[in-house]
């Protein structure tokens, strides 16, 4: 294989990776390069990940699983970056179950009826009737969504005359991507667990292998779709039976997702992390720019020094410095209260970092954030 063949292979997969569904409307370039290695990439995603590879005309779909399904810090988000709550996650639900049942053609005004219908059912227990704005806002929310996964095709209208009730939308529904949509290992119309969290667990359980063989390969596929889709993975949240391939195997481990991705592993006493020196697979990014971006840095920084602190301590520190740069940062970092949603979007990055974590009403700092410690500075003796 040459350069640039590797070259190739390496900007195919990494867009995969930042983005598991590309279409033709949004993605036509990276979806060509996809297309034009799609058998080397599946090999080595089947292989390395257990991960498949759909890839048809206009789509390609990487079909990521993972086992941890407690980890919310990395929700959903609209066009204003808002977090997807409880609500918009079961309107999309809804949607999605209606859409399967749809025509070719929906309208806006139509989804909405049929989600209602769907809302009403018993045994849903879920109290929606588009009444009040914040609940059109929702759907609408969800609507755009799927427009930018390529689910629904804008055909006319325009969503903000829904939302003030002066007219209609009409789309295409494209339903060769929403059938790629699940990435489940089983159906969730197969799981009869009683709790959310054991529907969770099955829906992505696999079967454990009964040769060694089988065993190390399953083990080597779970770290390394470890090492590609989370920021920090550390020692003490593996299994024992993981820690202990990953001692064994880990530069061969490295070696393959260096040379298959051009990221770079840092191993640190705690754990491993895969940097991207380009700073193009990650949703979060660290540090950033303008208000948040420097609050988040400053949070790190206060973390790294104390260990732990709490939501008041937290509180107190973050109206400090919104006091000490308030020439620098947007208005109203100093109004009463505004401490609260800037630590709260701060620790949202830090945690889905894996930078720190939050129990309660304590905030601890994982070892991945000492590098955002400043120690005293020393100064040299001139010669």
């Amino acid at each position: 294989m040459t350069e640039e063949e590797r070259e190739l292979h390496r900007a195919a997969l990494r867009a995969l990776l930042a983005k598991p569904l590309l279409t033709a409307e949004n993605d036509g370039e990276v979806l060509l390069k996809v297309r034009r290695c799609e058998r080397e990439l599946s090999s080595w995603l089947t292989r390395e990940t257990g991960w498949r590879l759909h890839v048809e005309a206009g789509l390609a779909r990487l079909f990521k699983t993972t086992t941890v399904t407690t980890d919310a810090t990395h929700p959903a988000r609209g066009r204003s970056r808002e977090p997807f709550g409880r609500r918009r996650y079961v309107v999309l639900c809804l949607a999605l179950a209606v859409l399967e049942r749809a025509d070719a053609q929906t309208t806006l005004g139509r989804l909405a009826e049929e989600l209602l219908t769907a809302a009403a059912e018993p045994d849903l227990d879920f109290a929606f009737a588009l009444d009040s704005r914040a609940e059109r806002a929702d759907l609408v929310a969800v609507v755009r969504l799927l427009l930018d996964r390529g689910v629904l095709r804008r055909v006319a209208g325009e969503e903000e005359s829904y939302l003030s009730a002066a007219g209609d939308v009409l789309y295409d529904v494209r339903r060769a991507v929403l059938s790629t949509l699940l990435t489940g290992v089983r159906g969730p119309s197969t799981i009869d667990a009683d709790s959310l969290d054991d529907r969770l667990a099955q829906l992505v359980a696999e079967e454990m292998p009964d040769t060694e063989d089988l065993r190390n390969q399953a083990l080597r596929r779970a770290l390394t779709r470890r090492f590609l889709d989370e920021p920090v993975v550390y020692y003490a949240d593996l299994t024992e039976a993981e820690r202990l391939y990953l001692h064994s195997q880990r530069h061969a481990i490295v070696r393959r997702i260096e040379e298959a991705t051009g990221l770079i592993a840092e191993i640190r006493a705690e754990g491993m992390a895969m940097v991207d020196p380009r700073d193009e697979l990650t949703d979060v990014r660290m540090p950033e720019q303008r208000t948040d971006g420097h609050l988040t840095l400053l949070v790190a920084e206060h973390l790294a020094e104390k260990g732990t602190a709490t939501f008041a301590d937290l509180h107190a520190f973050v109206r400090l410095k919104a006091a000490e740069h308030r020439s620098f940062w947007r208005k109203g970092v100093t109004d009463p209260g505004a401490e609260i949603e800037l630590l709260a979007d701060a620790l949202g990055r830090l945690t889905a970092l894996r930078l720190a974590a939050v129990a309660g009403t304590t905030v601890t700092a994982l070892a991945a954030i000492s590098r955002y410690a400043l120690d005293e500075p020393t100064i040299k003796e001139p010669r």
